[in-house]
């Protein structure tokens, strides 16, 4: 049967049964139930009767096709994050899935909902090894809360109505489906599912009890913050719990978005680039209550800061999987709850008398302001002023968007968060994440200073998404710190091996004029001063702007030089 045919066949049995529809068709009807409006893709022929569908509701479902199918997968991951809605992604089968699975992998690590749409061989083909076939259940299932592929074009309500629960309850995260072509083209007369509803877990009073009365017995309490499953509300009722008991608070790897950086209960963030005095307060702390982190690898150092599987610090967990609680650090209290709802049960306890660890609190706000202060350099762009400068000029409602690399530490350090201001960063450390997540950020809100940090290497992997912004109407400010190499990888090798450097150095092309030849602003800038001058340029240029800042390679990360990792290595 001809496509013409088809249509025709479909449009005759519509008028006697309304609910006669293409699976294409049924499909984003649904995304249209569930509330969904904007998704981003790289077509593919494997899903042609979704694309025809959602011309038909082109007035009402924004489509942003990426230049690469990792970019879109960071983009509904950006979205996700944004949001708390499930980011929609759409790609094609075989490549297509492969280039998105890092995305995926982001928002699996990163506690971010989303849903993605992989076209798929058709059924009868199956276990051939066809053209682009790939198991997605396999494939997704250790990186997906939920990986399956919809075999029924009548089941396609059901399956996208338990994607968008499945992706928003408990502990967020990201849900594949596959869909095999010719089910998206059969037809079905079913009826549309109900809207999603997000279900989350709260605390009851006994828990709420409890915690209060271990957080009375102790003397040096460290609540630390993190994870994915925070309503604005919530980061603002998280800082009134912890000043009203006068509780100093870090934020785990990047979510210094969460409590508001200028509380004086705010004691810094426990990333790659940790201040050492933050380390120790970590150790010395006798009680930890810890809300919506994990405790992963990188906010623990590699697990050592606090011991598995018994810490010596009483532990107080709050998580929405209770699957992850207890599975590296048992704790003496657990309560399974979203942070939002533990923290409006937390701002309505009866405060302590915070007075006896008052000293311990001010000290820690004291090491973390120190922490702040970054030395000059002799290199004519001063690093740690710029962005500095920087952070002073942006607006309440700024988004910062971080990829993977040392350079980071300069968004960590210098800029103060505080919602409705966002951070936006893989805690998978995966490169490549910035440039398409400011893009995404940009065009769900063109009316925020959105701005990218990225190196030359990351840029280098996704920085053709700035055309996906010129395309759609974003306008992010990218910063691209230019020191032409793997800056992260060379630190560890002149840390471990020093002086023998080898895989890590880069060419680099013209990114000025890279970034021009797609209709963006573009500047370069080698001196601190010319910095904020630039980045106004380009906030008044109105279009997608980079700015290729000339980073000193010697400087390889915000703490430390190349050459003082070469003589800390000497006998």
């Amino acid at each position: 049967m001809t496509v013409q045919e088809r249509a025709s066949s479909i449009s005759a049995n519509s008028k006697a049964r309304p609910n006669v529809r293409s699976g294409g068709r049924i499909l984003v009807d649904q995304l249209l139930v569930h509330g969904a409006d904007l998704a981003f893709c790289v077509p593919g022929e494997s899903y042609l009767e979704v694309l025809d569908a959602l011309y038909d509701v082109r007035d009402r479902f924004k489509l942003v096709n990426a230049r690469h199918e990792a970019g879109a997968a960071n983009m509904a991951e950006a979205y996700g994050k944004l949001t708390g809605k499930p980011g929609i992604c759409m790609v094609t089968r075989g490549p297509g899935a492969c280039h998105a699975s890092v995305g995926v992998h982001t928002a699996f690590q990163d506690s971010t909902p989303m849903i993605l749409l992989v076209g798929q061989i058709a059924r009868g083909t199956r276990d051939r090894e066809a053209f682009q076939e790939i198991d997605y259940r396999q494939m997704f299932g250790p990186v997906a809360k939920w990986a399956a592929e919809i075999e029924t074009t009548s089941r396609i309500p059901e399956y996208i109505a338990r994607a968008f629960q499945v992706a928003t309850s408990g502990r967020p995260g990201p849900v594949v489906l596959g869909l095999p072509e010719d089910m998206l083209a059969e037809t079905s007369d079913v009826e549309d599912a109900k809207p999603y509803v997000t279900t989350q877990a709260a605390p009851d009073a006994a828990q709420m009890n409890a915690m209060r009365e271990l957080l009375a017995k102790s003397e040096r309490p460290l609540m630390i913050v993190g994870g994915g499953s925070w309503a604005e509300r919530g980061c603002k009722e998280i800082v009134l719990f912890a000043e009203a008991n006068g509780i100093p608070t870090a934020c785990s790897f990047r979510r210094q978005d969460v409590f508001d950086n200028a509380s004086e209960n705010y004691v810094g963030d426990l990333s790659t680039s940790v201040a050492a005095s933050l380390t120790k307060r970590v150790k010395e702390a006798d009680l930890l209550l810890v809300v919506g982190a994990r405790l992963g690898e990188i906010t623990t150092q590699a697990y050592r800061v606090i011991e598995s599987p018994t810490p010596k610090p009483k532990l107080i967990h709050v998580y929405p999987d209770p699957d992850e609680i207890g599975r590296v650090y048992v704790p003496d209290l657990a309560i399974v709850a979203s942070s939002s709802a533990f923290a409006n049960a937390a701002k309505n306890l009866r405060p302590l008398d915070g007075a006896k660890w008052k000293m311990w609190r001010d000290a820690a706000r004291k090491d973390y302001l120190d922490s702040t202060k970054i030395a000059p350099v002799a290199f004519p762009l001063d690093m740690g002023k710029a962005i500095s400068e920087l952070a002073a000029a942006l607006p309440k409602d700024f988004i910062v968007t971080i990829d993977a690399g040392n350079f980071s530490a300069w968004a960590h350090r210098c800029i103060h968060y505080a919602r409705p201001c966002r951070q936006l960063g893989p805690t998978s450390g995966a490169m490549g994440y910035s440039v398409p997540a400011a893009v995404a950020a940009s065009i769900l809100h063109p009316e925020r200073t959105v701005v990218s940090f990225v190196g030359d290497g990351g840029f280098l992997m996704s920085g053709q998404e700035i055309g996906t912004a010129v395309q759609h109407g974003g306008r992010p400010i990218v910063l691209l710190f230019n020191n032409r190499m793997y800056g992260t990888i060379r630190m560890h090798q002149e840390r471990d091996f020093p002086g023998r450097v080898f895989g890590t150095d880069l060419i680099t092309p013209d990114f000025v004029a890279f970034a021009k030849s797609f209709g963006c602003h573009a500047e370069r800038v080698d001196k601190t001063a010319d910095f904020i001058p630039a980045f106004e340029r380009a906030l008044k240029s109105g279009k997608p702007a980079l700015l290729e800042l000339m980073t000193d390679p010697e400087q390889v990360s915000s703490r430390t030089t190349i050459a003082a990792l070469r003589a800390a290595k000497r006998p």
